[in-house]
């Protein structure tokens, strides 16, 4: 690096142009001071010096070499190369492994074999080829229902088939006093059992927004005794005496139910308008029974209201479209029973509700009825003779 800064320099400061005939040897100057030797055998650069080779002499090999050369004087491998001082120095501590020749074993020819060893192994033979013939043949016939799609021959297990008949059982449907007599008939308890009614309706009335809710009054009751309570004063308080309700009282009603006086036993609550807001106060405590306008227990018409609570039956569908109710006792007359289950009918049809379709009164609303005891079987009965029956309690008792 100094060399070619002196170099530069130089040629800085030097503003004039060397003469041509200068320039060998300028140049053979410099060729010096850059080079690393300091002879001057050759002063002449276009004839360069020729390279004289340089041979040493070889050195002894090792002890360790030798006494394995002696141990093999051929010096060769087993794969033919030449062993090298690394595959020595790795085999030096090797233990010897001395060649191990076993003898050759020979199968014995089938002639060789006794009579009675080759009798067996001739079975043997053909029974392997039958087997392995199988074998072959069964693999083709797979390849050939594979490419043809054919479906493989399988034996089915032996099953017991049931015997359908065409013609499925279907059940029967009742008159309505055919059905009332077969439940009497079923009815074996000790007790006396219940008539119910079980209505199932159309899907439709799965729907949340369709309300199905309401009381009838049977004309023949229903077999229970019905607690009614009424909150009147005045004139509504004694005609709701006279016509039968149980609890009757106003203002001191209400706070003998709010300390807990007055036990909450009755099964049906009553309300004039008067008292609507004295009510607020023991909401929490009448729960369902809360007199409400949409269930009519707000009223004016007290009388009519507590009579018809006294032989009315309460009746609501369920969330799978289902009306449960029970009509009498078993042990009611024939035309008593058929009276109530029209009574019943005839105040499903007036509460059907109004965002169904109204083709008719049953289509699309009523799907089966069925009649049975509280412990007995239910037998169906006709939408003919029901919707007769309730036509009757119509022009009887409705007016």
């Amino acid at each position: 690096m100094a060399a070619f800064e002196l170099l530069y320099q130089a040629r800085r400061h030097c503003s004039y142009r060397t003469p041509s005939h200068f320039s060998p040897l300028i140049r053979s100057h410099f060729h010096r001071l850059l080079s690393s030797s300091s002879s001057s055998e050759n002063p002449n650069p276009n004839n360069p010096s020729h390279i004289q080779p340089v041979s040493y002499t070889p050195k002894n090999p090792p002890e360790s070499s030798t006494r394995s050369e002696s141990n093999n004087p051929d010096g060769v491998k087993a794969d033919g190369g030449l062993w090298t001082r690394e595959d020595l120095r790795y085999l030096k501590d090797a233990p010897k492994i001395a060649p191990i020749s076993y003898p050759t074993r020979v199968a014995p020819l089938p002639e060789d074999l006794p009579e009675e060893e080759k009798v067996k192994v001739e079975g043997m033979g053909d029974e392997e080829m039958e087997r392995e013939r199988r074998r072959i043949e069964a693999q083709k016939r797979a390849a050939m229902r594979r490419v043809m799609n054919v479906e493989e021959e399988m034996v089915s297990f032996p099953t017991l088939i049931s015997v359908k008949s065409d013609e499925k059982k279907k059940k029967a449907v009742y008159d309505l006093k055919e059905a009332i007599r077969l439940v009497k008939a079923n009815a074996k308890k000790k007790f006396d059992e219940t008539l119910e009614a079980h209505v199932v309706l159309t899907p439709d009335m799965r729907r949340s927004d369709l309300k199905l809710e309401g009381t009838v009054a049977v004309p023949h009751g229903f077999g229970k005794v019905y607690r009614i309570a009424v909150f009147a004063e005045g004139a509504a308080a004694d005609e709701a005496r006279e016509a039968g309700a149980d609890v009757v009282g106003g203002l001191e009603l209400v706070e003998n139910i709010k300390s807990g006086n007055v036990k909450i036993d009755f099964d049906k609550c009553f309300s004039t308008h008067a008292m609507m807001p004295n009510l607020r106060q023991i909401a929490k405590y009448l729960r369902q029974l809360m007199p409400d306008t949409k269930k009519g227990t707000v009223t004016k018409e007290i009388t009519k209201a507590v009579k018809e609570a006294k032989r009315g039956v309460p009746f609501k569908k369920d969330k799978t479209a289902i009306v449960h109710v029970g009509i009498g006792k078993v042990s009611f007359q024939e035309e008593a029973l058929c009276e109530n289950i029209g009574a019943f009918v005839h105040e499903l049809l007036r509460q059907k509700p109004a965002g169904l379709k109204k083709s008719s009164k049953y289509a699309g609303y009523v799907n089966t009825v069925h009649l049975c005891s509280t412990m007995g079987p239910s037998f169906p009965v006709t939408i003919q003779s029901l919707s007769i029956a309730a036509d009757r309690h119509a022009r009887k008792y409705v007016q």
